[in-house]
């Protein structure tokens, strides 16, 4: 009689546990909904953790690093999706781990990140991407079939954010592509800066309010004047 009695006490607790998680469920899976509709990013977070305890996702998972990615909150993103490469994830988790990868100074992981959705579906703005991270990663040489491709793809509306000043401001994508021309033929071969210049000068004339280019062509100007460095 007590194991009947421990068995049904058991049945009956159990069945009592999963009618609180689906209420629960419902309950957040409402007030996300809610959280949503007034632009809520906290309360969207919040919800969408507690969703994932009750009722593991993985599309809630990507959607919860997405949104702790579109508040800046990168390592929190990298924390909820991880930061491997893995030819399986969704779209919106590798561009996740790209974008946040890219955003805490890590290149090269970000740059498997691009190179997976450029393959699954390739733009200029990807190119400009993998092409920006080659260069800083040291492979210019790579970086050149990008630029070629993004000169060749980019439209003349397309844009781009930079972000060295303290306002943000967009320049012309295709202006951008020429200015990393620049960058990557100076840095494959020093005596090349003449070169260069000549390529932010074609920068600034699709777009001469691009202020990075114009930065860039005062540093290499400034080089010119500077003493020959023997151990470069």
């Amino acid at each position: 009689m007590k194991k009947i009695a421990f068995v049904a006490l058991f049945s009956i607790s159990f069945m009592v546990n999963a009618q609180t998680n689906e209420e629960l469920q419902k309950h957040y899976e409402a007030f996300y909904k809610e959280m949503r509709m007034q632009a809520d990013v906290n309360g969207m977070i919040n919800a969408l953790t507690h969703l994932n305890v009750l009722s593991p996702s993985s599309a809630r998972k990507d959607t919860l690093a997405y949104i702790y990615a579109n508040n800046n909150q990168h390592m929190q993103a990298l924390n909820t999706i991880g930061i491997e490469k893995n030819e399986s994830d969704s779209d919106l988790s590798v561009q996740v781990k790209a974008i946040s990868l890219k955003a805490i100074n890590q290149p090269k992981r970000a740059l498997e990140q691009f190179d997976i959705l450029n393959k699954r579906s390739p733009s200029a703005y990807l190119a400009y991407e993998i092409a920006d991270l080659k260069i800083q990663t040291g492979d210019n040489a790579g970086a050149m079939t990008n630029i070629e491709y993004g000169i060749t793809n980019a439209k003349d509306d397309m844009k781009y954010a930079f972000y060295e000043r303290q306002q943000p401001y967009e320049a012309s994508l295709k202006a951008a592509f020429v200015h990393l021309k620049a960058l990557a033929t100076y840095n494959q071969d020093k005596n090349k800066i003449d070169e260069a210049i000549a390529f932010i000068d074609e920068a600034l004339k699709i777009d001469p309010n691009f202020n990075l280019a114009s930065l860039s062509k005062q540093a290499l100007e400034s080089r010119k004047t500077q003493p020959t460095d023997q151990n470069e």
